[in-house]
């Protein structure tokens, strides 16, 4: 139970982690973009002034020209002449007053500019315009391999890897590869076991703010998607696209070293590793090794004695969600495993399997009987006299 629990929120991470990954990363993107414009504009300002002082020492008629070091001193010399607007809390100077009270809103916090959608606030009228595309569904960028489309053209770098195969970002410890730094820092925290984002209802870690986001609906109770099909709800839109798989009979994952497929392509990922015999996953206690982390979890809580599943009847606590649901069992009467020949229900598999055995495996000391002459019955052997 717990180890589909997990596998549930890490595919619905896998499936939905580039939508959220834009809205959850929007304003530390937009930053980085704000300061890489910014500095792009400074180098061309600065690749041009030093162009024109350049050449108003080379050009002048009947002068001798300057060396390229002197005209450089001569430029930043003029260059920091002209940043004479500073900043009172930090000592950053800029050219001009505006972009000194761009800068202060660092400082004040303020955001002036706000989204009349949802309320989010922005310090540039930029970030806000690069937002609003959230609202509207407009993805101008689009990927000449696959026709998918970004609302940055960032994004659209980042997922042309898929199509080329690039991963530049390599994991110090295990040597695995990602497509962008945010996947490896992700990944890293399966090494440094971080859960940086705790539910404040009940104490879950996670170290994934959009794991955490998605556990704290179970707490709400809020299940907004659901399946036209049978009726049933789920929490996530990645969660019904991967229940509806289960009407359409849809595989699309195959296996790169057999023909098996999936509906899931981390079910896919866990059944490769039978081919590669990878166990990336190693006890921090012993040397025992696993291919899931899930498996690497239970494991050590043996080491840990750590049982955080408790009965909601009685005091006992289990390591294993599954134990716990077979134990609340014995206090809710419930027996979901039934005997198709006689009707007899059990509260656990095994027993059920066990009882079977008395419809399928022969009685080693049964006697056949047979009517005799006088009404009376015998056995098909006579005794010996």
């Amino acid at each position: 139970m717990e180890e589909s629990e997990e596998s549930e929120e890490l595919r619905e991470v896998k499936e939905e982690s580039e939508e959220l990954r834009e809205v959850e990363e929007e304003s530390e993107e937009l930053r980085e973009v704000k300061e890489e414009s910014e500095e792009l504009r400074e180098v061309k300002e600065e690749s041009e002034e030093l162009r024109e002082v350049e050449e108003e020492h080379h050009v002048q008629p009947g002068g001798k020209p300057l060396s390229r070091s002197k005209t450089k001193q001569t430029f930043l010399k003029k260059r920091r002449a002209k940043k004479s607007f500073t900043c009172t809390q930090c000592g950053n100077s800029f050219t001009t007053k505006q972009c000194l009270e761009r800068h202060m809103m660092i400082h004040t916090g303020e955001k002036p500019f706000s989204c009349d959608q949802c309320g989010t606030s922005f310090k540039r009228s930029a970030n806000l315009k690069e937002h609003i595309k959230i609202h509207t569904g407009e993805k101008p960028f689009t990927c000449d391999q696959c026709g998918k489309s970004f609302k940055r053209s960032e994004h659209l770098n980042r997922h042309m890897r898929i199509h080329t195969g690039e991963k530049p970002f390599s994991c110090d410890h295990c040597g695995k590869t990602f497509l962008s730094s945010s996947d490896l820092k992700k990944h890293l925290r399966v090494h440094t076991k971080e859960k940086p984002y705790s539910c404040s209802v009940c104490g879950k870690s996670f170290s994934q703010l959009q794991a955490l986001k998605v556990h704290q609906k179970t707490h709400t109770g809020v299940r907004e998607y659901m399946c036209f099909e049978c009726g049933k709800t789920f929490i996530t839109a990645g969660s019904l696209k991967q229940h509806q798989r289960i009407h359409t009979g849809e595989k699309p994952y195959k296996c790169s070293h057999c023909d098996e497929r999936f509906s899931e392509s981390s079910s896919r990922k866990t059944h490769e590793r039978i081919h590669t015999g990878e166990k990336a996953f190693k006890c921090s206690h012993c040397d025992n090794r696993f291919s899931r982390s899930q498996h690497l979890k239970r494991h050590e809580r043996i080491h840990t004695g750590e049982k955080p599943y408790k009965c909601s009847h009685c005091d006992k606590r289990f390591s294993e969600s599954s134990s716990l649901k077979t134990h609340e069992r014995i206090h809710s009467g419930e027996k979901p495993h039934t005997c198709d020949q006689c009707g007899k229900s059990f509260t656990i598999k095994s027993a059920l399997k066990l009882h079977m055995k008395i419809h399928t495996v022969e009685k080693p000391h049964h006697c056949s009987l047979r009517s005799r002459p006088d009404g009376r019955e015998q056995g098909r052997k006579n005794r010996r006299q």
